[in-house]
């Protein structure tokens, strides 16, 4: 079956590995794929959750342009609350720790962010409410 909807979104990065490092830690992607393109002859990684047919693709650049700043980031949710605390410890101790934890009404949760090695927006969270958002409207449409 071919892919439908949404399934990626691509960031420039200038280190490739130190970026996989960075969301294998802090998100808990794995490198599902990983090429040198052939004609620009860069890096070019897909990195997944394994959980949803959608990946973060890292692609090698000279310059980074564009970063995702923190109204426009990515966003993962943690298990549990104590994760969140814990990776904002860790990140505060790398001076990667943007904002947070911040304790926020439904449906947004308990969230902060984080910066990666090219200075893009990662958000982490518990708490949001997203699956249950979907899963309400699924219902109603079956009315």
């Amino acid at each position: 079956m071919s892919d439908i909807g949404f399934t990626h979104i691509a960031l420039s990065v200038s280190d490739v590995d130190k970026s996989i490092s960075f969301y294998a830690k802090y998100a808990g992607l794995k490198v599902v794929h990983r090429r040198v393109d052939p004609i620009k002859l860069l890096d070019v990684v897909w990195i997944c959750d394994l959980i949803r047919p959608f990946v973060i693709v890292l692609i090698k650049a000279p310059l980074v342009d564009g970063k995702l700043l923190p109204h426009s980031h990515l966003g993962v949710a943690c298990e549990t609350r104590e994760k969140v605390d814990r990776l904002c410890s860790e990140a505060e101790s790398e001076g990667l720790l943007l904002n947070g934890p911040n304790d926020s009404e439904p449906p947004v949760g308990y969230w902060a962010y984080l910066r990666d090695p090219d200075g893009h927006t990662l958000e982490i969270s518990y708490g949001q409410e997203v699956n249950s958002l979907l899963e309400n409207l699924l219902a109603q449409a079956k009315l």
